[in-house]
């Protein structure tokens, strides 16, 4: 109790200090203005659409007709201007109010050379080429092209990254072989707190809401505290609109092998420094197919996300209110088969009695869920407030989330029975999970002096669960955390050096349940820290290093599961002893840019204390479900990511990508020697061609193939069946897509993508439907991978 009055009286406080500071800060005059026109290199002529955008006010302006934009209500200060447009190269620009009220660029089309792009980074925005650590940005544009069924996968074929699949709609992102709360998911500017540590959750975020999405590969504990030992994947909604302009935006999406349909309407503005967005996005799929399964029945699922902001953006700075309701329903798939046809089996309710049939027709053809099922609802409201003051600026976030997440199965008690989880169809709530978080954080970043910068600041979050179903996996909790940290950054024309330290303390409270569960407390303390450097040898050629410490501490399913875990196949069984997890990473990259060809080169070496995992025990339940128990050992990573783009000609791009992880458990025979859930390595091929750039009727016009290729993963944790090897396989695309012009602007953006055109059936390492039971008549176990896929999108804005 006493740990959430202190959380209380923190956030009150974290208030008091940023409202008044907005209030005081806020001037009655417009502030500066900056204008300036954007040409064409080739030809002269002026750009339409292109983006001028200010990442420390998320704000900017869009050219007009003419190639002019016009941007008020500037603090007068320095400001870093990003000026980004579709097949051009991307402009990075420092400019000073004091000196300059017009500025003009000339933007060249795009080549090979890397685009300098501002990031997040660890030590506040940043640009690109001046992080030590690797980090992907992935453009609104690149999002549309890819064939997704679900955020995440829209965002795993990057280098290093992967996923962990439940079907087509429940995902997680794995960064360099680590997943769960190894890495944090970062929305609104906070982190997503919806129990990713499950293997059936989800990451509850609407992805027509996502802009862009930021990846940082390696130790992120520095800036994020727990849960950031693998990185930190960050999406960002897009910048709000230039002040004076306003449009609605219609989102369209068709995919044919599971026929998901999915369309968003949004609504934005800004009128005097007041901006707004509304949103709401609506997505169904039926059963996906594949070449040897078939339909699979349980695959269906159901989104809908409601997105609001209102916000103000003046010289002193902005604040922005951000709000969100997401829906999920997914069905879950058991992988039950028929002796005799190998086909799926599911439940229903037939003259008041629950039986088992082989799925019809109408049962694989169906937007409607089938049972079991999950029900996940997310809310949540973010204050974000950033307020000039001195030569730098203090940034202050709190935020307020709710999960909820019910499973609902078949159940019928006996007539002299009652059950309130029971519904009249015959419905049970077998579990009912929710949980509260509070995040708040307050940083100042200074402003880039003569050499130096810094950031000083704090974080952290409250937590408190509630069970509320008949069946319970985890016991009720409660958590709190705090971090401090401090970093900085030094460079010259040749060497930027930055790093930080950071000093985290975390309390969790188990809550006892009958015989069920067992009251514990624990305390959790950690210093983290990094430091790295690049190192331009030429103009062409940059060398990075990086040693970074992170740590995570275990959650509670690690520390105190005991239950079947529905839809996992297994059940689980916590360890209250666990120690937290420590490791030191080190990173080592080289990057070429040139007109025609660039490269880049990634190596790292990861090793960590206390590697918490779950392994099957090699027992079984009365119900015949295997045992799974969380043990930990030392652990190692090592590998490396690899990124060759060839440009040869002005409209030609053949970039090739090569990921590869390897790991290994300390002290353990070949069966228990590699972790669980190992990404294979993975080669990537796209030659893309654009056939009509700065057209007047189409724009950025463009085909492209793609190839995936996945090795064999033999290095698996085979003890007691926990994992089976997985062949490699093969997969390729087409696709193409153009922007329609009309009166000189963008009036609509039509993709049309085919994956995986030969209809392989697949089994991804990091599928758990992998788990799923044998079939019958095939012998093959588990579920497979979608087959072939067409998808088509469109937007159009009004």
């Amino acid at each position: 109790m006493q740990q959430t009055i202190n959380a209380v009286r923190m956030l009150l406080g974290i208030l008091l200090l940023t409202f008044p500071l907005i209030i005081n800060a806020s001037p009655k005059d417009e502030g500066f203005t900056l204008q300036g026109t954007v040409t064409d290199a080739t030809d002269g002529s002026e750009l339409v659409g292109v983006t001028i955008y200010i990442s420390e006010m998320g704000t900017g302006a869009v050219t007009d007709i003419d190639g002019h934009y016009i941007i008020h209500n500037l603090p007068n200060r320095k400001l870093t201007l990003q000026v980004s447009y579709v097949g051009h190269q991307t402009i990075i620009r420092t400019i000073d109010l004091n000196a300059s009220a017009v500025v003009d660029f000339v933007m060249r089309e795009s080549n090979a050379q890397i685009n300098e792009v501002i990031v997040t980074g660890l030590a506040g925005q940043s640009l690109l080429k001046d992080s030590p650590s690797p980090i992907t940005l992935i453009s609104a544009h690149d999002l549309h092209q890819k064939p997704s069924a679900n955020l995440i996968d829209a965002i795993a074929s990057q280098p290093g990254v992967a996923q962990i699949t439940t079907g087509s709609g429940i995902a997680k992102p794995v960064i360099r072989g680590l997943g769960y709360n190894r890495l944090q998911t970062v929305n609104m500017g906070i982190r997503q707190e919806g129990q990713q540590w499950g293997d059936e959750h989800g990451i509850e975020i609407d992805e027509f809401s996502v802009g862009s999405v930021e990846i940082l590969k390696g130790p992120a504990s520095l800036r994020y505290g727990s849960d950031a030992m693998a990185g930190v994947v960050i999406f960002h909604a897009q910048p709000t609109m230039p002040s004076g302009k306003q449009q609605t935006t219609v989102d369209t999406e068709y995919q044919t092998n599971n026929q998901l349909i999915a369309y968003s309407l949004c609504n934005e503005g800004n009128l005097k420094g007041y901006a707004w967005n509304v949103r709401y996005s609506h997505k169904q799929a039926q059963p996906y197919s594949n070449a040897y399964d078939g339909r699979v029945a349980g695959s269906q699922f159901a989104e809908r996300a409601i997105n609001a902001m209102i916000g103000r953006s003046q010289k002193w700075g902005y604040t922005h209110l951000n709000m969100s309701a997401y829906y999920l329903t997914p069905s879950m798939i058991e992988g039950e088969r028929d002796e005799e046809t190998g086909q799926f089996i599911v439940q229903t309710i037939e003259d008041g009695e629950i039986i088992e049939q082989v799925a019809t027709h109408k049962q694989l053809h169906t937007y409607d869920k089938a049972v079991p099922y999950q029900q996940v609802y997310h809310y949540k409201t973010v204050l974000d407030n950033a307020v000039y003051i001195g030569n730098g600026s203090l940034k202050t976030l709190l935020a307020y989330q709710h999960n909820r997440r019910e499973e609902f199965e078949f159940s019928l008690p006996s007539p002299s029975e009652t059950s309130p989880f029971v519904s009249s169809s015959g419905e049970e709530k077998s579990l009912d999970f929710m949980l509260h978080t509070i995040n708040y954080d307050l940083h100042y970043l200074s402003e880039q002096r003569e050499r130096w910068r810094y950031t000083l600041g704090m974080n952290g979050m409250y937590q408190r669960s509630l069970n509320r179903g008949e069946e319970v996996l985890i016991p009720e909790y409660m958590l709190f955390d705090m971090g401090l940290f401090a970093t900085a950054s030094w460079r010259n024309d040749k060497l930027n050096v930055s790093g930080g330290l950071r000093a985290d303390q975390r309390h969790v409270h188990s809550f006892s349940l009958e015989d069920h569960f067992a009251r514990f407390s624990r305390n959790f303390n950690a210093v983290s820290g990094s430091l790295g450097l690049v190192y331009s040898v030429r103009d062409d050629t940059n060398i990075r290093l990086n040693i970074a410490k992170g740590f995570r501490a275990p959650n509670l399913s690690e520390l105190a599961s005991n239950g079947e875990h529905e839809g996992t196949f297994r059940y689980e069984v916590g360890n209250s002893n666990l120690k937290a997890e420590h490791s030191w990473q080190a990173d080592l990259g080289i990057d070429y840019s040139s007109a025609i060809l660039s490269a880049q080169a990634s190596l790292f070496a990861n090793f960590i204390d206390n590697y918490i995992y779950a392994a099957s025990t090699g027992t079984f339940t009365d119900d015949d479900m295997p045992v799974y128990a969380y043990s930990a050992g030392n652990a190692r990573l090592t590998g490396a990511e690899i990124i060759v783009d060839l440009h040869p000609i002005e409209q030609l791009h053949f970039e090739n990508t090569l990921s590869t992880v390897s790991t290994r458990l300390a002290d353990q025979p070949s069966d228990r020697r590699h972790l669980p859930m190992t990404p294979p390595t993975r080669f990537t091929s796209e030659l893309k061609y654009d056939i009509i750039r700065d057209g007047h009727l189409l724009n950025n016009t463009y085909v492209k193939a793609g190839m995936k290729c996945y090795a064999r993963q033999n290095h698996c944790y085979t003890a007691d069946d926990t994992e089976t090897p997985t062949p490699g396989y093969t997969l390729f695309s087409l696709a193409a897509g153009t922007d329609i012009i009309r009166n000189r602007h963008t009036w609509a953006t039509l993709h049309i993508i085919a994956d995986n055109i030969t209809d392989k059936a697949y089994q991804s390492h990091l599928s758990r439907l992998k788990q799923a039971p044998v079939n019958p008549v095939t012998l093959r176990q588990g579920v497979f991978n979608m087959g072939r896929n067409i998808v088509v999108k469109l937007q159009i804005i009004l």
